[in-house]
Formats: structure tokens, sequence, C-alpha cells
């Protein structure tokens, strides 16, 4: 079976950073995606897709549409892997776009298969599509194992570095780490900092007005791994998170982390206590609370021993994907 995986695996986005890593432990022979000119994209797509046995596409793009009614065309399966929900995110952060609903809602309807990014995800686009119900699936995203050989000690961070990322977009809600950050420089450290990455959204002038929040926008994963290593903590406080890759990352980098609730990588880690969890994503009192506990107790080796990490590597779930595009391909 030859697969043809077209999606963004360059620009450094989780989305991104999942489809390159597929790439690089999907079998050898693999297609993908060598063109980014959008001019160019299309004769690549038709030529890949001719060539290969089931054709996947990877986050969110307007040329999925036309991959897709070719793969139709020439009796190929599909699939797609469904990252996040451009409907519901658009929506909650405050930027509807009609257009970008329909090409995703067509997506899904001119795939074969749906396949969300984790088990939590999957449930809760059942219930959202409940038309497409019967093709979602899901393969719950992996970890970078690389990762792990290259954790630094404790004593190179900055003890007074606060990072997160999702930049100004509300549904990840960083205008309450920045209020909770301010309370603890009031009342605990003074020196406290938050360095964000992430794109600018409808919250990004209320985070930059505070003086102590470096906000470094989008960049490449190499600097993120750096934060990662610096920093004294990690927080993740989205109200809407189907995956996210980032607080795995921290881990295996070394930093401790803080996520909301609806972090849907918390589903990897068995050992979960109160104290790593926020359960009230706009109470930035208990967000200021956690965050000081998690500067003065480290939760890395505990979280750490409750990964299964072999279960989870990124070849595990790349043979987990092939299984599933087998399936569909012996149903063609």
């Amino acid at each position: 079976m030859r697969i043809f995986l077209a999606g963004d695996h360059y620009s450094g986005t989780g989305p991104a950073n999942v489809t390159r890593y597929y790439i690089e432990n999907l079998p050898k022979g693999t297609l993908f995606q060598k063109r980014r000119s959008k001019l160019m994209r299309i004769p690549e797509i038709i030529l890949n897709t001719i060539r290969s046995d089931v054709v996947v596409y990877s986050g969110y793009s307007r040329q999925n549409i036309i991959g897709l009614k070719l793969a139709k065309i020439l009796k190929k399966p599909a699939a797609y892997i469904m990252h996040g929900c451009v409907e519901y995110e658009n929506s909650i952060n405050l930027e509807p776009d009609e257009e970008m609903n329909s090409v995703e809602r067509k997506t899904m309807e001119l795939s074969d298969s749906v396949i969300a990014v984790s088990g939590r995800f999957c449930d809760w686009l059942k219930n959202y599509y409940p038309e497409y119900s019967d093709k979602i699936d899901f393969v719950t995203n992996g970890i970078d194992m690389n990762l792990f050989d290259r954790t630094e000690g404790k004593d190179s961070r900055n003890s007074h570095l606060i990072f997160t990322v999702g930049g100004g977009m509300p549904r990840k809600k960083v205008k309450y780490i920045c209020k909770a950050v301010k309370k603890l420089r009031e009342t605990y450290d003074p020196g406290l900092s938050l360095c964000i990455i992430g794109a600018d959204g409808a919250d990004s002038k209320e985070i930059e007005a505070y003086d102590f929040v470096d906000n470094k926008g989008l960049v490449p994963f190499d600097e993120s791994i750096r934060l990662f290593k610096e920093a004294a903590l990690f927080v993740q406080n989205s109200s809407f998170e189907t995956f996210g890759l980032a607080p795995v990352e921290a881990l295996a980098c070394g930093c401790p982390i803080l996520c909301s609730r609806q972090v849907g990588a918390l589903e990897l880690i068995d050992n979960l206590q109160s104290e790593d969890v926020i359960e009230k994503y706009e109470d930035a009192d208990e967000i200021a609370e956690k965050i000081r506990y998690n500067l003065e107790h480290s939760n890395v080796s505990r979280l750490i021993g409750g990964l299964k990490r072999e279960s989870y590597s990124w070849k595990e779930k790349s043979r987990a994907l092939e299984l599933k595009l087998l399936k569909l391909v012996s149903k063609k």
C-alpha cells in the first residue's frame, strides 16, 4: 500500500509538526507534498494521487476539496486527519468565517474516514457532527521519543520564567494566565515573567499591555524547544484543545506543566494530581495558586513516570494510522 500524505509539514504549527512526524515514520515510499507554491501544488496532488493507493489530508486547507474530489474520481480511498474544529474554534476565537466552515464540512463529507487526534476529540466530533459520526475515528497523537534524550537539568532553568503557547487566540485563555502572573508578581515573586508564542488574535492587545509579557508571535519549532528547556513552568490554559503536543514536549524537555482540564494530551498521562490541572480556566486565583505550587514542586518526574512512552511513540502511532488506512483500501 502506497500512501500519499498531503498537508503542511514545515511551518512549525502543531498540525504541521504532527504531519512531519508521520512523514518521518510512515513506510518508506510514502508520498508527501514538497511544493509550497499554491500553483504548483495542484499538479503535485494530481500526480501523487494517481501514484498512491490511499490519500490522507492532514489539517484544514482549501486544497483538500480539490484533492478529495480527485480521489473520488479516481476511486482512491481518502482520509482526513482533523487536528481541530475550525467552525467551533473560530467561533470561540471571535473570528467566525462561514467560508472556512463550508470548506471544513465539505472536507468531512468527501472523506471516507475522519481521523481525530485524540479519543476525547473523537467523542466530541461525533456529538458536534452527528451526520458524520459513522466515519469518525481517532489515532491519538504520538510523543517524540528523541526529546527525552535531550532533557536538561533544573539548574539551567530561569526560575522566574513562565512559558505558554497560543498567542492572542481567545480559546487559549492566555489573558487569564497574565492576570494570574500579575497577582503572583504582587504577592510572591516580583521578577516573574511570561513568554508567549503563537499567532495574533482578539486578545493580543490586552496580553501585550502587561509589561512582564514577552509575546514572540509564531516561532520555529527549535525555538519552542529552547523555551521548554529554559522555562521554570509551562502553562496551557485552553478552553478547547483537541490534543496539543506542547505539554508532552515540555515534559520531555524537563519542564513542569500546568494544564486546563480541556487539554486533550492529558489522556496520555495516568497519574495526574489536582495541582497539575486547572479546573476553571477563567479563574485567575486558581491559576495563580497552582502556578505557585508547581514552581515550588516540580511534577516532571512523576508525570513522565505516568507516560506510556513506547505505546505513544510516533512509530507506534504511524503503524496505527497505517492499519486504519489498510482497512479503507480493503473496503474499496
